[in-house]
């Protein structure tokens, strides 16, 4: 049995919407889980449940062995940071931190000691008299962290905290977020829309798409082996290739190449999944494309170009290959890197 229990979890709202549908999950204690997924799959109303800031409308939920289906959100022993940080606009950063302690009835000599090692730990002991206003985002994130962190929680639920942040300040929170989960071992929940910060942050991925979580695993298990259509999409970037076939007595037939001996018993229409990554140049191979545009990255290329019938098609190459518009290609896939879905059902063949 995990730490948190998520026990066919279900939400529906009075107009009928269905946000999360009959969700199992088991996370285990020190865990961090990322919910991932396109705005509007239920992920941060999945998250508010566990919080408690959303009714259940059925299913359990249990931490820590004790169910919270009924208890309020101020006693479960959660903390969560926010997106737009949340703060006391009027208060300094050091009495942000200590409010929920007061409100706790926890002594002025604890409360003072609490917040001074939470503000060394975050690196913003000089901020401890300045108010919200005064600090740029970063720094602002940094104490919606303290904040929850000063509680000594026993789960800890993050909702898109680093979306308000510019792209380099969120690689740094990223990494500092990772390192103090590492280092404090709590329980955490990180809700993001961003695969990138999914992949880099989780000891394990939820992919949820409309209400349900299509895939459980590690983030090198969903890369590796994503198990539907959606995941093969949502996972990876740039995004997998989709070519249109048919598969049909052992052999894939595509419009633009063929891959023969694929040991299936299925027989039908396929959606053939290739990542850019998985490509390289071959004077004889099976893809070949005339580019349309260059990425250039520094270390990588991405290199798009039109298949034959004119379907794009996405190539990542080193960074030192010289690719012009206009230019030929021939590629192969790389041995065996390619998934094979079922068209009608969207799952995975291979």
């Amino acid at each position: 049995m995990g730490f948190l229990e998520i026990d066919k979890v279900t939400k529906i709202y009075p107009n009928g919407t269905k946000a999360v549908h009959e969700t199992s999950l088991s996370i285990q204690e020190g865990e961090l889980m990322v919910f991932v997924g396109p705005s509007g799959c239920g992920k941060s109303t999945l998250l508010r449940m566990v919080a408690g800031l959303e009714d259940i409308s059925q299913g359990d939920i249990s931490l820590d062995g004790k169910l919270m289906n009924r208890i309020d959100p101020s006693d479960r022993d959660v903390a969560m940071v926010f997106q737009n940080y949340a703060l006391y606009p009027h208060m300094n950063v050091y009495n942000n931190l200590a409010y929920g302690l007061k409100n706790r009835g926890i002594d002025k000599a604890t409360i003072k000691e609490k917040v001074h090692e939470t503000a060394d730990l975050l690196q913003i002991s000089q901020f401890l008299e300045s108010k919200p206003a005064l600090l740029s985002g970063g720094q602002r994130q940094r104490v919606a962290m303290g904040r929850a962190i000063v509680r000594n929680p026993k789960i800890f639920l993050f909702d898109e905290p680093l979306s308000n942040l510019d792209a380099l300040l969120r690689i740094k929170m990223r990494l500092e977020i990772k390192k103090l989960q590492r280092k404090m071992g709590v329980t955490s929940i990180f809700v993001t829309h961003d695969q990138v910060e999914a992949m880099t942050l989780a000891d394990r991925l939820a992919v949820i798409n409309n209400g349900i979580i299509e895939q459980l695993g590690t983030p090198i298990e969903i890369y590796n082996n994503p198990q539907s259509l959606f995941v093969a999409g949502f996972i990876g970037s740039p995004q997998m290739n989709f070519i249109d076939g048919e598969l049909k007595n052992n052999t894939i037939l595509t419009d633009s190449f063929t891959i023969p001996n694929f040991l299936s018993d299925f027989n039908g229409d396929v959606i053939v999944g290739i990542r850019p990554e998985h490509i390289s140049p071959s004077k004889k191979g099976e893809i070949n494309i005339t580019i349309d545009l260059v990425e250039q990255l520094g270390s990588d290329n991405i290199i798009y170009g039109d298949l034959k019938g004119g379907k794009e098609f996405c190539y990542r190459s080193p960074g030192n290959i010289v690719a012009n518009l206009g230019d030929k290609l021939s590629l192969s896939i790389v041995e065996n890197k390619f998934h094979v879905f079922d068209k009608k059902t969207s799952k995975i063949l291979n």
